[in-house]
């Protein structure tokens, strides 16, 4: 059963549970892109029939492939696919900016170019946790910045396919080329590259311990989305709301694994015991009971708040990944909110919206890093240059100053070549 509290009977530290332990998997990971890095192909397919229990004449999905996974997907699974992608597409073209240009005295121009991430790889699980709207909501954002090649990684089932949903999400997204590679070891082909699978410059996407390892590892020789922690769901509440929705938002992160958090804060105690008793009617109906219950008894919890503008501050101390501010009038509240990864408003807002359709982002920020991070955004799938152009005479003007202070910091030679062209 949830566990109640009233706000200063638990920490902020002890809200979500963001310490739980993990098997120690760097030194297999660290094994495994050894492997990778010196026979590239062939450990990949090695790999495969070890982890996967499947041979791989081919690692590429081919064109056929997709093609037929489009024509045997469900067709209203397509049509919900191609509007979520509509959405997903409208949110993030906002997102898109230009560099600019500051012209000043004497011809010189400082400014700033953006330039689209050329080659991105994009993780997307497999098996039980395979889910398309991980390949709409990663892909599309680097489509939209311009990113020339989208290189996608999946495992192959046992038989040697990959779930035909996923794939029609990749050809609505347009990603460009499809590995039936999985774990640590496809993390390693794409920063490393391999006869088959090219290296990329950033890596993003959602996976086990060991996936996660792996990024931990590569990154620096690649860019990488962020780490993720265990799913988060911190509900902000008031007694109008009805407690069977507000059980079924928690439920709806608990269902994710056993380590997810799922809390409600709310300023009506009686309705913090009716939420409570609707859990327990709407936990053995699920079909990932088991996982539910052990996320909701270990790590869920129930906190009541003297107020509403109490439960803000219990929310921005905790910093979650989604937040829901189901009251009234949540504008109210929106400026009042600093630190959250998605937030979603109003009594008839699920954050089941904000993972498949509505269009904003579902990649966010975990454990608190809310408080110094960002939704996965366009913004990821660029980079940033800065230019300066001088002229003669500006030169002129500046270059005593220039070498001023760089022979304060003891560097003659960058006062020099200030000094020497004038």
């Amino acid at each position: 059963m949830i566990k109640t509290f009233k706000w200063g009977e638990v920490s902020p530290e002890e809200i979500f549970a963001r310490n739980n332990p993990t098997a120690n998997v760097s030194g297999v990971v660290s094994e495994i892109i050894a492997e990778v890095v010196k026979s590239k192909d062939a450990a990949l397919k090695a790999y495969a029939e070890k982890f996967d229990g499947v041979a791989l004449s081919s690692l590429e999905v081919s064109e056929a492939e997709i093609d037929a996974a489009f024509e045997q997907a469900d067709e209203e699974f397509i049509a919900v696919l191609k509007e979520a992608a509509a959405n997903i597409r409208a949110f993030h073209e906002q997102q898109k900016r230009d560099g600019f240009a500051l012209e000043k005295a004497n011809g010189v121009i400082v400014g700033q170019k953006i330039t689209p991430i050329e080659k991105v790889g994009l993780y997307v699980p497999g098996g039980t946790a395979a889910y398309p709207s991980t390949v709409l909501m990663n892909a599309i954002p680097a489509k939209i910045a311009g990113c020339k090649e989208i290189v996608m990684v999946t495992p192959p089932s046992k038989t040697g396919g990959v779930n035909p949903n996923v794939l029609a999400a990749a050809k609505i997204a347009g990603v460009d080329k499809i590995f039936k590679v999985g774990g640590a070891q496809a993390v390693a082909a794409l920063a490393y590259g391999t006869e088959s699978i090219p290296k990329v410059d950033k890596i993003v996407g959602p996976g086990n311990a060991f996936v996660a390892e792996a990024k931990k590892q590569v990154f620096g020789l690649v860019s990488i989305d962020m780490i993720a922690g265990p799913s988060e769901i911190l509900v902000v509440a008031d007694g109008k709301n009805e407690p069977s929705h507000i059980a079924a938002d928690l439920l709806s992160q608990a269902e994710h694994d056993k380590n997810a958090s799922a809390v409600l804060v709310t300023d009506d105690s009686a309705f913090a015991e009716k939420v409570s008793a609707e859990l327990e009617k709407q936990i053995p109906e699920l079909l990932r009971a088991e996982i539910a219950r052990k996320s909701i008894d270990d790590n869920g919890k129930i906190i009541v708040a003297e107020n509403l503008d109490a439960a803000i501050e219990i929310a921005n101390e905790i910093a979650p990944e989604h937040l829901e501010l189901c009251v009234d009038e949540p504008f109210a509240y929106l400026d009042k909110i600093k630190h959250a990864g998605s937030i979603f408003m109003g009594r008839y807002c699920p954050e089941a919206l904000g993972d498949y359709f509505a269009g904003p982002n579902h990649t966010l920020p975990t454990s608190g890093t809310a408080r110094f991070s960002s939704p996965l955004s366009v913004d990821d799938f660029v980079k940033k240059s800065q230019y300066v152009y001088y002229t003669k005479p500006a030169l002129e003007k500046d270059a005593d100053k220039v070498a001023y202070f760089a022979n304060k910091e003891g560097l003659e030679a960058h006062a020099k070549s200030a000094k020497v062209r004038v």
